[in-house]
């Protein structure tokens, strides 16, 4: 396993305190984090250095640890235990690892007390889950409506969702494992994504019930008739009562928005009738409609 200096990473001496690590921890994870640096590839290995650094050298005991014994802090109990299995061990195996003090690599020392597979840098490594990502997605009422499938690249990897019928504005679901790569063979993190549902001109949506308003011309108001009007999953006829009256609201089972993971139920429509005074009368549909107030 190849050394890394965590002191220089941070750009501190062995010395520092740990307010000095803290404070040039954070400068560059706000430097070098990955969201900010979208054109550099090597911000992400850089970030994840530098949370490797402060992680060890925040940490009084495995600062200690790491200044002890280097690349091989991880495993200073295994070497304190081999050094003392030496010491109390035959003259002749006494004779091949004298004394209390190892010359060389700690790692070279750990593999001939135990062998080579045992010591070997990737035991050693430390697994990182590699980081979340989030992603917001833009739908309109009508994508959120029906069930759909949506291609999305994430690293330069295609990957293809089902968005079930029913998605809230808001609404956040989890990838999992669609994140970042994990280091050193550790888990991917997972990929967040949020719905972003716009307004639609036409139909309000609150929660699974839906409302528009409809237009009603004077006389089918007065007279009753039939009207065809517009839903989310297409027209459908509709009777108006004679005399009805404006703001006066009708509910329509059924013809509101799907039920989030519920499939076949859905919601309610309620639309409220707003009726549209005439204009522009000729001369005679005046005189009509005086003679109708007098009556």
């Amino acid at each position: 396993m190849t050394f890394i200096d965590y002191y220089k990473i941070l750009g501190v001496d062995r010395m520092a305190t740990p307010k000095e690590i803290k404070d040039a921890y954070r400068k560059l994870a706000r430097k070098y984090h990955p969201d900010l640096n979208p054109n550099n590839p090597d911000a992400k290995k850089n970030f994840q250095q530098i949370n490797e650094a402060n992680e060890v050298l925040i940490d009084p005991e495995k600062r200690k640890k790491y200044d002890q014994y280097g690349k091989d802090w991880q495993h200073s109990e295994q070497f304190e235990n081999a050094k003392q299995y030496q010491e109390q061990s035959s003259d002749s195996f006494g004779k091949r690892y004298s004394g209390t003090q190892f010359e060389g690599d700690f790692s070279d020392f750990f593999e001939s007390m135990f062998g080579g597979s045992a010591g070997s840098g990737r035991s050693r490594q430390i697994k990182y889950r590699g980081e979340d990502y989030t992603a917001e997605l833009h739908l309109s009422l009508m994508d959120a409506y029906n069930t759909r499938k949506q291609t999305l690249t994430v690293n330069g990897e295609s990957i293809r969702i089902s968005i079930p019928a029913g998605i809230e504005n808001g609404q956040t679901i989890k990838i999992a494992g669609h994140g970042g790569q994990g280091i050193n063979g550790g888990p991917n993190g997972d990929l967040y994504i949020k719905f972003s549902i716009a307004n639609d001109p036409k139909f309000k949506r609150l929660e699974n019930n839906l409302y528009t308003t409809v237009d009603l011309d004077l006389y089918t108001a007065i007279l009753g008739g039939e009207i065809t009007i517009d839903t989310l999953s297409g027209k459908v006829k509709l009777k108006v009562k004679p005399e009805t009256q404006n703001g006066s609201k009708i509910k329509l089972k059924d013809k509101g928005f799907p039920i989030y993971k519920n499939e076949g139920h859905f919601g309610d429509l309620y639309a409220t009738f707003i009726i549209k005074i005439p204009t522009n009368l000729t001369d005679k549909q005046k005189a009509l409609f005086n003679e109708l107030s007098k009556l």
